[in-house]
């Protein structure tokens, strides 16, 4: 997907919701453990409830890779049954890769040749060596970890150079000569508030992948008033709070409502650009 095609489907939709399947076994309804596979089963319910209300996914590989084989075959199984029905979702594979060298270019042959996602996110740490691998496959994309949501994220993301140059910042400029804003987006937290600002005077055009709405308590409208451009630019990822927004048989149908929610104030912001 281009990035114009994921604008273009995000004017259609008239959402920039990333619904992030992050599908725990044990917090699952209990009446889909009956199920030979639970996780797919409860995916693929969830998928069905909000497609139409987002435009992308995000299955986290530590929550299928913790099941062992089956956790692997239900993560095959929810993209392809995202990629045959939904089409024109944006599918982001959230592994959190960092390595270098033949490993790299394993993790990029498992996200994009044998999984088919359309984006990994990828960790910055080991540099070049660690993105290029993923930035050789046209229309698909790396989204590189920046500013996350966490409290750590001080600890590094935040330390400054003896000219005052935040390590996130230098992430930001660095790796925008590895690839261009037609294959790299960002991962920025939605509790960093204002610094959207900042972040935005250094990478205008990227999309922007925001974790932290909802259950962590990051606020959407301090994401779009700061991080919105003149084609959205944004991917706002919530997970808990809809995917977990019952425990009963009637799973499916909060889902879709809070989804829809979401989806309903974002159409509100979306106004403004389309």
């Amino acid at each position: 997907m281009t990035k114009q095609e994921l604008f273009e489907n995000i004017k259609k939709k008239k959402s920039f919701l990333c619904v992030g399947l992050d599908t725990d076994i044990k917090k699952i309804p209990t009446h889909l453990l009956e199920e030979e596979d639970p996780t797919y089963a409860f995916n693929k319910a969830i998928i069905d409830a909000t497609a139409k209300y987002c435009v992308a996914y995000k299955p986290n590989t530590a929550f299928y890779e913790s099941q062992g084989v089956k956790g692997i075959i239900a993560l095959e199984k929810t993209i392809e049954y995202i990629r045959i029905k939904y089409p024109d979702q944006f599918i982001i594979l959230d592994a959190k890769r960092g390595d270098i060298g033949n490993t790299s270019e394993m993790y990029a042959v498992s996200a994009f040749e044998h999984l088919k996602a359309s984006a990994v996110t990828v960790a910055p740490y080991m540099g070049e060596d660690s993105v290029k691998p993923f930035v050789k496959y046209p229309k698909k994309w790396v989204i590189l970890l920046a500013l996350t949501s966490n409290k750590g994220s001080a600890d590094f993301q935040l330390t400054e150079d003896k000219a005052g140059e935040r390590l996130f910042e230098k992430v930001l400029k660095k790796s925008q000569e590895w690839a261009t804003d037609e294959q790299l987006m960002y991962v920025v937290g939605a509790t960093q508030g204002e610094m959207f600002a900042g972040i935005r005077k250094i990478v205008p055009d990227h999309f922007l992948l925001v974790p932290g709405v909802g259950a962590q308590g990051g606020s959407l409208s301090e994401v779009v008033r700061y991080g919105m451009n003149s084609q959205c630019g944004l991917l706002v990822n919530s997970s808990r709070a809809i995917i977990y927004a019952d425990n009963t048989r009637e799973f499916a149908f909060a889902a879709t409502a809070e989804a829809k929610k979401v989806q309903a104030e974002m159409a509100g912001y979306l106004e403004k650009i389309i």
